[in-house]
């Protein structure tokens, strides 16, 4: 990571009542503290130095970003932009399927940290040392599960986006909406210290949960904005991340730089008990893109969707190859040793990069243009795991980790499995929370008034 306290996700350690728990932070070297301190001391030089150089190069990579993007959703039948008409009204069976499939591979995910004695997790700088030996087996069935936190927050913007459209067609004031927006936003920030800690065990942790109910709060002035300024600040978000993680480095001399960039810029520890792994600005990009998504008009037919999610998605990955070809700006510090297939998709993570952002968007892109197809003239299966799953994440994503934490402890398997332990449990995790999201999804289509309102 951009800083040397930030905590590795690979180890367990005892924690209170005998729990497994994800994070330890195990000191690093010396050496490589200063190593780190020594790049970082490089990237955050004073105006006259590299930072000038890389913060002049990302507002030029932020303008032909822009007018790229927006070229592709102009040539797209999807858009003649009009700024208060969304995509869809109805909720869409790709959105579902998608958010469906970033759950299972989420649950594999902390299921690895779970039961994994091999868990290879060495995405971010203050993970990794340089010229390691990365075996590869552990570290894509790692690298398989980063699509995970940018599908999420991309689709909770688009998603909300496709509410806000419902609730103003319905003669909802904004006042309403942006009241709600708030205490949602604030009650998904929340869960992570107070309740996901418990799972994950060991102080207080600021994850995915943050990070989305951050960003929610940020919409509701945000998505006042139109769709080319929504754009921008998106693009500006996921570009500028590694600048303004040089500044708050830079501005504390490569020290801890405090408890307002740990939240906001760049992770880390906060204090002896508190671990932020997604500071809110880097991944309130995702979000703000999503929204965006979710302003386009649905006009253009059934195959308007996969013409924009197909050139969104090979544009992405064009980035991603140029900046981590180029193996400079955009890498978080996290560059390429050599030119083989898993450097290449070694990237950083904690925070992420844009050379992060732009291969998991165009990941994510290029599946959706896959499912609209596949949605093109068939009916959603309401009883599909990946559908039910899509339509109840937070409910899912609250339990799932709690339950990995005891079955581990119970059967005295904390990390001494491999990656057939792994599938096992995953697949166990996802058998047992099936008929409880059933359940959960038909309290939700009652239309209650309740706590379901906001999980």
């Amino acid at each position: 990571m951009m800083i040397q306290n930030i905590i590795p996700v690979s180890r367990f350690s005892a924690t209170r009542e005998g729990l497994p728990c994800l994070f330890t932070p195990p000191p690093l070297s010396l050496q490589f503290e200063a190593a780190v301190t020594y790049r970082l001391g490089v990237l955050t030089s004073l105006p006259q130095g590299p930072i000038l150089i890389e913060t002049r190069f990302a507002g030029r990579f932020v303008y032909i970003l822009h007018e790229v993007f927006n070229g592709i959703v102009k040539m797209s039948p999807l858009l003649k932009p009009e700024a208060k008409s969304p995509i869809a009204v109805q909720r869409l069976a790709a959105i579902d399927v998608m958010r469906g499939i970033v759950i299972v591979l989420m649950a594999f995910d902390h299921a690895s940290g779970m039961f994994n004695a091999g868990r290879y997790v060495t995405d971010a700088i203050g993970f990794y040392k340089p010229g390691s030996v990365i075996p590869a087996a552990q570290f894509l069935a790692r690298w398989v599960t980063h699509l995970c936190a940018p599908t999420f927050i991309f689709l909770a913007g688009w998603s909300l986006s496709l509410s806000v459209g419902r609730q103003k067609a319905a003669g909802v004031t904004d006042r309403r909406i942006d009241t709600f927006i708030l205490k949602r936003g604030l009650f998904i920030m929340l869960l992570d210290p107070l309740w996901m800690s418990v799972g994950f065990g060991h102080g207080l942790v600021f994850q995915i949960l943050y990070a989305i109910g951050g960003s929610l709060c940020c919409m509701i002035i945000l998505r006042r904005l139109g769709i080319r300024a929504l754009i921008a600040v998106g693009l500006i978000l996921l570009v500028f991340a590694e600048v303004l993680a040089g500044l708050a480095i830079g501005f504390d001399k490569g020290r801890n730089p405090g408890i307002v960039a740990a939240l906001l810029v760049t992770g880390g520890r906060v204090g002896s008990v508190a671990y932020v792994l997604y500071p809110l600005l880097p991944w309130l990009g995702y979000m703000v893109l999503g929204w965006g998504i979710g302003r386009l008009p649905a006009g253009g037919g059934a195959a308007a969707p996969v013409t924009l999610f197909t050139r969104l998605g090979i544009f992405s990955l064009m980035v991603f190859a140029l900046v981590r070809g180029l193996n400079h700006y955009g890498n978080m510090l996290l560059y390429r040793d050599d030119a083989s297939v898993l450097q290449w998709l070694h990237v950083s993570k904690y925070p992420p990069s844009l050379s992060f952002a732009a291969l998991e968007l165009g990941i994510m892109f290029l599946c959706l243009a896959i499912l609209f197809a596949y949605y093109r003239n068939r009916s959603a299966n309401q009883w599909n795991p990946l559908t039910v799953f899509g339509q109840t994440p937070l409910f899912f994503y609250i339990l799932h980790v709690h339950l990995l934490a005891v079955a581990a402890w119970l059967l005295n398997m904390r990390q001494s499995g491999g990656l057939i332990e792994t599938l096992t449990a995953t697949l166990a995790v996802l058998l047992v929370l099936y008929p409880a999201c059933l359940w959960y999804r038909g309290i939700k289509q009652r239309k209650g008034f309740g706590l379901q309102r906001y999980i």
